[in-house]
């Protein structure tokens, strides 16, 4: 294996990114090499979607929220950093319990009366006062950076994972010609 290639950054690079199209002399096992890594960076891709999905979900649920607002103190019947149970009553006097709880639930205790924002048209959208999907960027594009740092890495372990396999190979095929002749 040539050592002087490993510490060329370029070389490092130009094996981890993933070529799109075949080389017309490649072998089967560039073709698969070239397969993994266009499957992670496919995956890494898909994580980042999912986490501007998040966002945007998070900013529709506001949206609708403020479109139709209704506000009431509600009781935090258990807590948690990603589901917090309430309940709460509307001005005309009907209880809610909303079943996926209420949005942004961070620092939240059981027992606590605190003021919620809700859809009026459906009650079981409901975020705590004053927070919105601002809330939401920080732990989607941790996901998303966390997410491309794996790739990175797996991308990384592919083309040195490649390069030893090349290297083994062309080893046994010096060896292989060196017999036959």
């Amino acid at each position: 294996m040539n050592v002087g290639k490993l510490r060329n950054p370029i070389a490092v690079v130009r094996t981890m990114i993933p070529n799109l199209s075949a080389e017309p002399n490649g072998s089967r096992t560039q073709r698969v090499f070239r397969r993994i890594r266009i499957a992670i960076v496919v995956v890494a891709c898909l994580v980042t979607l999912q986490s501007v999905l998040m966002v945007l979900g998070a900013w529709r649920n506001d949206r609708q929220i403020e479109r139709h607002m209704g506000v009431a103190e509600a009781e935090v019947l258990s807590a948690g950093p990603r589901r917090s149970t309430i309940e709460f009553v509307t001005p005309d006097r009907v209880t809610y319990r909303p079943e996926l709880g209420v949005l942004y639930p961070s620092e939240l205790e059981a027992g606590m009366r605190i003021y919620v924002e809700y859809d009026r048209n459906d009650p079981d959208l409901v975020r705590v006062q004053d927070r919105n999907a601002a809330l939401a960027i920080i732990p989607a594009g941790s996901i998303a950076v966390v997410g491309w740092v794996i790739a990175g890495m797996a991308l990384a372990a592919t083309g040195l994972a490649q390069r030893r396999i090349e290297a083994v190979q062309s080893t046994q095929g010096d060896t292989r010609a060196g017999k036959c002749e």
